[in-house]
């Protein structure tokens, strides 16, 4: 004798809503499936699905998530899974919303950090949209500064705290003389007072962020050197256990602008280690939460870094109309005022959406406003930590893609050669990014050999990375290779390549 299915529980709150928004089951099936479209997601739901869901059939993987987004849209106020009677899931839209508030901004990073420290392998399979950069990027551009950002009293209790990651360890010599820092370890931490987690609540000191910078300072070493994939979730489980819960403490308002500034480059340079394993659609939410939290630390010039780290995602996906926009924005918002590095960074971030889109003319006119204010800056020129690695050697890596972009092959070659000649050995996958471009600009000026060599020099670099942007490069230099596979560099190549797995 068979079972007979459950009885499931009819949703009223779903029914109360749909009411309210006067939608019709079609209609919300029709907004549902339009929002997956911005997602990358081809979902296909109709009236017949939304009746289900009113029975109280539950709908599967990120579908809640987009639910909720359609009624927020509709009736103006936030609203989740929960509220509409639906299980919580790995959330679609979760972490494009620019928030309305600083404790709103918390409330969202912070879930998008335990989402991300926990085993959701879902949430780093999310989709690039570039519907999802308009909303974040305009907010910014025009929202009001946040009058408050200070805490005091009691505070949200937070989920118990499991480990947290310690200090990398002092640096260690590889062979060949480049001194490389070990990865960080996590430790299990002791009672507060004795070097252990923090409380909820707890006042936020001085030594407190300067602990954060000096963490991103660490983690951003290993992500140059390594690649984003080494210690990409160690730096995730550090702000989860320790970062959430400094904004959940005590503070003042200076203490507090602070703060969120350290939250804000610590947020980045985690969207920026999920770039490089590919997960874009997860780095792209970290870059909108970390434009949220430069927001609520009055700091205009990180939030215009962040655009441009957006426009710099932008490119790498081929995007190069968003790119563009997202570095003049910057511009619009930082003003004239910043300083001549900060100038050049925007500049050449702009030039770079214009080589993906071929515009020789506007590229070429980004490139040169860049370096007319790289060479206004002078020594002594007060210039934001975030933007000292933007120097003539960062520069020349630009013209060198730019010109590869736009297949100005000999000019492409100069600029990289000129790269690798400033850049430090710190910077080695930016190094390899540029070997990568010599090495296809000499194949675009038909020198096979050079070529060749060159890229089998990246590719045992890439081997020992944990980037895919790095093997993206690699890969993209043999797809340029293919019409020379039968030629004897073109064999030796291979034959170098293959034995690294």
């Amino acid at each position: 004798m068979t079972e007979r299915p459950a009885q499931r529980t009819p949703n009223r709150q779903l029914a109360a809503l749909i009411a309210e928004a006067g939608f019709s089951n079609a209609g919300l099936a029709r907004r549902v499936d339009q929002l997956g479209l911005e997602h990358g997601l081809d979902l296909r739901y109709d009236k017949t699905s939304v009746t289900r869901w009113l029975r109280g059939q539950q709908p599967r993987g990120t579908t809640p998530a987009l639910i909720a987004e359609v009624f927020t849209r509709r009736l103006g106020r936030r609203l989740t899974a929960q509220d509409l009677g639906l299980d919580a899931c790995a959330p679609v839209y979760a972490g494009l919303e620019f928030a309305g508030t600083p404790e709103e901004a918390i409330d969202i990073v912070g879930g998008l950090w335990r989402k991300d420290s926990g085993s959701h392998a879902e949430l780093r399979k999310i989709a690039f949209t570039p519907a999802g950069l308009v909303v974040p990027s305009r907010d910014w551009l025009i929202g009001r500064a946040d009058e408050k950002v200070a805490r005091g009293g009691e505070t949200t209790p937070r989920v118990p705290v499991q480990s947290r990651p310690a200090v990398p360890r002092a640096t260690a010599a590889k062979p060949g003389g480049s001194v490389l820092p070990a990865l960080p370890q996590i430790a299990v931490p002791r009672q507060r007072g004795q070097g252990g987690e923090r409380g909820p609540g707890q006042r936020v000191t001085g030594g407190d962020i300067s602990a954060l910078r000096s963490v991103g300072e660490l983690f951003r070493t290993l992500d140059d050197m390594y690649g984003g994939g080494h210690a990409r979730q160690a730096l995730v489980r550090y702000l989860e256990h320790e970062c959430e819960p400094m904004l959940r403490g005590t503070y003042g308002e200076q203490t507090g602008r602070r703060l969120f500034g350290a939250a804000a480059d610590l947020t980045r340079l985690a969207g920026w280690t999920s770039f490089d394993i590919a997960a874009h659609g997860l780095a792209q939410r970290y870059f909108v939460q970390s434009l949220r939290l430069a927001q609520a630390a009055g700091d205009r010039a990180y939030g215009s870094y962040v655009l441009v780290t957006m426009s710099r995602q932008a490119v790498y996906l081929g995007h190069g109309r968003e790119a563009v926009q997202l570095a003049r924005v910057a511009q619009q918002g930082i003003g004239g005022g910043a300083p001549p590095v900060v100038q050049a960074l925007l500049h050449a971030a702009e030039a770079r959406g214009h080589g993906v889109l071929g515009e020789v003319r506007a590229g070429t006119a980004a490139l040169v406003r860049a370096e007319r204010a790289l060479e206004a800056a002078r020594p002594g020129d007060e210039v934001p930590h975030w933007a000292r690695f933007f120097d003539e050697g960062q520069l020349a890596g630009e013209f060198g893609h730019c010109h590869r972009d736009l297949q100005q092959f000999r000019a492409a070659a100069q600029h990289a050669e000129r790269s690798l000649q400033l850049r430090p050995a710190a910077y080695a996958r930016s190094r390899l990014f540029c070997r990568v471009v010599l090495a296809t600009a000499r194949l675009g000026l038909g020198e096979l050999d050079q070529a060749c060599h060159l890229a089998a020099e990246a590719a045992v670099q890439a081997a020992e990375m944990r980037s895919v942007r790095a093997l993206e490069y690699i890969r993209d230099f043999e797809r340029r290779l293919e019409p020379y596979r039968d030629a004897a560099p073109a064999r030796t190549y291979r034959d170098k390549v293959s034995v690294l797995g």
